[in-house]
């Protein structure tokens, strides 16, 4: 019976924390069409999650499409099929490895970095003295963030998209021996509008859970530096499994 009370307890507890995550969601979405609004930190947030996050988009990206080029090359030419690296490197980095990892490394540095600084200002009462302001926190903090990311995002995407193809064609040329222009041939063939959709699709998607991950965490942090801390974690921890699942869940629609 004990176990039974403790998976019962575990289950309410997780069904109440849903339940207050989609309110949380709710009230975000709500604050975006009611005035009035804050473009000035909607647009600095646009600059944080897109910007300053670009370099190790680009840099993870770049590598990544290098590894894959080497990789696929490596188990093509097994079967003569060498010819086909372009078009793996093509799909698999617009479909799946650019927006996956431009996601996580930007849950890892957006997330964290929204967790920490919302949390910061729940210990710190901050976000009390907007309330006694007749200020709503969730439209000057919560609402701004979490619609940047989803603008932004999937322009981060299409970027990593370019340049994991670039570092593709890179390794391919100077290593492999590849012709520079029937391999960019190759790539032009292989690419297909489903792929440019997707990209996009997901990187909206990814966008909104990292914000709003990072946003509910710091919203609702509890205990001070400790607090903080944990509220840090999970909003990174949950952003990066949810950005996981959401992936397969959006290849099974679309593919």
């Amino acid at each position: 019976m004990e176990m039974v009370r403790k998976i019962g307890t575990l289950g309410i507890d997780f069904l109440k924390s849903v339940f207050k995550f989609f309110y949380f969601l709710m009230q975000t979405i709500h604050n975006w069409f009611t005035p009035p609004y804050y473009p000035k930190i909607f647009f600095k947030n646009v600059i944080e999650i897109g910007f300053y996050s670009l370099p190790v988009v680009a840099l993870t990206a770049l590598f990544a499409g290098m590894v894959l080029a080497l990789q696929s090359y490596s188990g093509f030419s097994s079967f003569s099929a060498e010819g086909a690296v372009a078009t793996v490197v093509e799909i698999a980095i617009t479909r799946e490895l650019g927006p996956v990892f431009a996601g996580l490394m930007v849950a890892g540095r957006i997330g964290a970095t929204m967790a920490a600084s919302i949390g910061t200002m729940k210990v710190t009462e901050q976000i009390d003295a907007l309330k006694t302001l007749s200020m709503n926190p969730f439209k000057y903090i919560v609402s701004p963030r979490v619609l940047a990311g989803i603008c932004i995002m999937p322009v981060l995407v299409l970027i990593a998209d370019i340049i994991g193809i670039f570092g593709g064609f890179i390794v391919s040329v100077n290593e492999l021996g590849f012709n520079p222009f029937v391999y960019i041939k190759d790539t032009y063939n292989s690419m297909k509008t489903i792929d440019a959709v997707v990209g996009i699709a997901k990187g909206a998607t990814f966008g909104a859970i990292i914000t709003s991950m990072g946003c509910y965490y710091g919203y609702y942090t509890e205990g001070g530096a400790d607090g903080v801390g944990k509220s840090t974690t999970n909003a990174v921890v949950y952003s990066s499994i949810l950005i996981l699942i959401s992936n397969y869940i959006l290849t099974a629609i679309f593919f």
